[in-house]
């Protein structure tokens, strides 16, 4: 144990290795949303990506193939939403479990009330724990390279969550920079919230996918892949939530 905590600690001591360079090159071919970046924008991200592959570790189960290749698409895809934040917001975590698709997770829930405890399972393409892995299926990550501009994006949607949960349990308030007033964002992100709950609850069809209204967090790491990935819904139905998702995130891809 001391042998392994004492390799551990090198890890962090020694510099981050360089990303090969043809290997950047093909994955910015492979990842539209990097590729769609401005040219400093690009150098900015891979300097992020090259500490984020020297601090995380990255576990492949259930027979999961994961190459260099899909490290560092997965990589690049979470750094973009700490494009301005910078290295610190990554900290925290250091573990990224990558299965072969959907996975099985077993819930279980308290009722007060009664005493019970009930047990669920569901079966999920991503999932971020408080301090703990982020998880993902490894065949949504491709799918969301093959349709980038579709409103989903399974690693932007984790990382708001990781994001999310810097300041403890997530609740769609992330530790905010000095330009976006916590207010102003609470304010504006429940006023979103609640219109597209009114609107589920009601059985409309809404052009936000019905899955942000399950919890404000949800909504924000919902609302945080249409900033990535389909930016002008966003603006059209939220504009406020869209203006606030591009101060903290910066300018999307697509813009």
């Amino acid at each position: 144990m001391i042998e392994r905590l004492r390799r551990y600690l090198a890890r962090f001591r020694s510099p981050p290795v360089p990303i090969d360079e043809s290997l950047w090159k093909h994955a910015l071919q492979r990842v539209p949303l990097a590729r769609s970046l401005p040219a400093a924008k690009q150098v900015q991200l891979r300097e992020l990506v090259t500490v984020f592959l020297h601090r995380k570790r990255f576990h492949a189960i259930a027979g999961a193939a994961l190459d260099d290749f899909w490290r560092l698409a997965i990589a690049m895809q979470a750094c973009l939403t700490v494009l301005t934040q910078g290295a610190k917001a990554l900290d925290g975590w250091t573990n990224i479990i990558v299965y072969p698709g959907e996975f099985n997770v077993r819930r279980s829930h308290h009722d007060a009330r009664s005493g019970v405890v009930h047990e669920s399972d569901d079966t999920l393409i991503g999932e971020a724990w408080e301090r703990g892995p982020m998880i993902l299926s490894l065949s949504d990550v491709a799918l969301d390279l093959e349709a980038p501009w579709d409103g989903y994006n399974v690693i932007v949607h984790e990382m708001a969550h990781k994001l999310d949960m810097r300041s403890g349990p997530a609740n769609g308030v992330p530790l905010l920079p000095p330009t976006i007033k916590r207010r102003e964002w609470i304010d504006s992100m429940q006023r979103g919230f609640d219109r597209l709950s009114r609107e589920v609850a009601r059985g409309r069809r809404t052009q936000i996918d019905p899955y942000a209204a399950e919890a404000p967090e949800e909504y924000f790491a919902v609302t945080s892949e249409l900033h990535f990935s389909q930016p002008t819904l966003l603006a059209q139905e939220q504009p406020d939530v869209a203006r606030l998702l591009a101060a903290y995130y910066g300018p999307s891809p697509t813009t």
